[in-house]
């Protein structure tokens, strides 16, 4: 199998796996903030939406583009949905990567003011593990909601294997 099609089946295993957390969350506690310095449950959630909405498609694209602001919907169970439907349009546009556009680079942010040509497929394996770091914080704030926390790798106290 090759890289791109490794990276299409473990990004929809991942997605499948994230819409599981966030259904788990608890509705009415999606403004739930466990720190002052951390973002509402709502808005950690649509973090999923904004990364592929801007910055996957930017990478799809070869060009960073931040001109255009996304704003949340007002409900968890929306941000939700939109999450859903990101999943067939964004492997769509993968599919659709030539090789020399995978393998090609794209100037990208690696530091406070530093930018450098940054390999195409490197920075959507960096969206990815980036998606699986923000679904491990949603899973904190899942349990600090009294939510369950559903298996992601492994048994978890909610969804014991054995």
């Amino acid at each position: 199998m090759d890289e791109k099609s490794t990276y299409m089946k473990s990004w929809e295993r991942e997605h499948a796996v994230t819409l599981n957390v966030l259904r788990h969350f608890p509705a009415d506690k999606q403004d739930l903030k466990p720190a002052e310095k951390c973002k509402s449950a709502k808005d950690l959630a649509f973090v999923f939406v904004s990364e592929y909405e801007m910055l996957g498609k930017a990478i799809i694209a070869g060009e960073l583009d931040f001109s255009k602001k996304l704003h949340p919907p007002d409900s968890l169970s929306q941000i939700i949905t939109q999450i859903e439907q990101i999943k067939e349009p964004f492997l769509a546009s993968i599919s659709a990567m030539s090789d020399a556009d995978w393998n090609g680079t794209m100037m990208f942010m690696t530091g406070p003011g530093k930018m450098v040509p940054v390999r195409r497929a490197e920075l959507l394996w960096m969206l990815l593990m980036d998606m699986i770091h923000h679904r491990g914080q949603f899973s904190i704030y899942n349990r600090i909601a009294g939510g369950k926390v559903p298996s992601i790798y492994g048994p978890s106290a909610d969804e014991p294997w054995m």
